[in-house]
């Protein structure tokens, strides 16, 4: 799974939809409409929900009657109502995903006993899942640690702390210890963790400093995305600080301070205020949002984004307390070399220009 999906899922393979009526299932999905869902096929609403699964093969497993609403089979046809519970069950629990070593290498700031810090390449998918069960951050690290006794890359309690995007780049936590994955794990969940992000974001900001807070959850029709509500009614509270950098006429560069650690926060937050992230593609910040009509300015911003082919954003500082020694440890990670061009580029333009 790539850190921009949401559930974990697998694939259907073909003889998933082979269940007899009488034989034992098991859940695979399971989710419950909200209270104002619109009618919606039940295929549609499952494809929205299951990333990476065809609506052909949800229809299948209609077919196949795995497709339960309030526990009855029903067609892909069949519209939810509020609040309908809708499973998908086949006749065999979900396999177990098989974490494969693999020697791929990684930038480790510090290591001890009991965890690591990672600079984490942009590019680099950080948990296996659908499309994605090798060549992951998860891979390499059970390749490192692997004459290591007590780890265990399939072990919960073991392992990455807390996540950051497939394209973002920048400071990860690993635990090599249940002990220390807890005790770590607490510091994230009672916001005594120091985390800085630096990004580049369409529009020139001004104010110097500033605070976003409001709701992040799932937007309402493209689960692919997430979105702020600011009534509070979905999603949960989320925080984020951010210090301008510096001003590069029709870009900014931010330093941002979380107090949360939601799905996509910066990104969704940043574009909640109008400074989409520089070529968030999500988020579209993949064309020129500010600046001039010209063709040789939107050539110019082209050129930039084949720079930084992802969006402008590096988790650049860490700091937490040891679990085992009670030390202070902060971490700061210098930016990757596409940020560094990129900056370097918008430099120079709005120097040979009037702004």
């Amino acid at each position: 799974m790539t850190d921009d999906s949401f559930d974990e899922i697998e694939d259907f393979s073909e003889d998933d939809f082979a269940t007899e009526q009488n034989s034992e299932l098991y859940e695979h999905y399971r989710f419950v409409a909200d209270k104002g869902q619109g009618q919606i096929r039940v295929d549609k609403y499952l494809a929205m929900h299951i990333v990476g699964v065809s609506r052909n093969r949800i229809q299948q497993a209609a077919e196949a009657n795995c497709i339960l609403v309030n526990d009855n089979p029903v067609k892909s046809n069949y519209k939810i109502k509020p609040l309908d519970v809708i499973s998908v069950v086949m006749d065999r629990p979900r396999r177990e995903l098989e974490i494969i070593p693999e020697d791929i290498p990684l930038d480790v700031v510090y290591e001890d006993a009991d965890l690591m810090v990672i600079n984490k390449a942009p590019g680099l998918v950080v948990h296996p899942g659908f499309g994605n069960y090798q060549g992951t951050l998860v891979n390499a690290i059970a390749y490192r640690l692997k004459d290591t006794p007590e780890y265990d890359a399939k072990d919960p309690r073991l392992g990455i702390v807390h996540r950051i995007d497939k394209d973002t780049s920048g400071l990860l936590l690993i635990a090599k210890t249940a002990y220390a994955k807890t005790n770590l794990s607490a510091q994230f969940f009672n916001k005594t963790t120091k985390r800085q992000y630096v990004a580049l974001v369409w529009g020139l900001m001004n104010e110097d400093e500033g605070r976003i807070e409001g709701n992040i959850g799932r937007d309402l029709k493209d689960r692919m995305l997430m979105t702020v509500f600011p009534d509070g009614e979905h999603g949960k509270p989320a925080v984020t600080h951010y210090q301008v950098i510096e001003r590069l006429g029709y870009v900014t560069l931010v330093r941002c301070r979380l107090e949360t650690g939601r799905t996509h926060q910066i990104r969704v937050h940043m574009k909640h205020i109008g400074h989409t992230l520089f070529n968030d593609e999500r988020y579209g910040g993949n064309q020129p949002l500010k600046g001039t009509n010209f063709a040789k300015y939107k050539q110019f911003v082209q050129n930039c984004f084949t720079i930084c082919p992802r969006q402008a954003l590096h988790a650049q500082t860490l700091g937490f307390v040891h679990p085992r020694t009670g030390e202070e440890m902060m971490f700061e990670s210098p930016l990757p070399e596409d940020m560094s061009q990129l900056l370097d580029k918008w430099r120079t333009y709005i120097g040979n220009r009037d702004i």
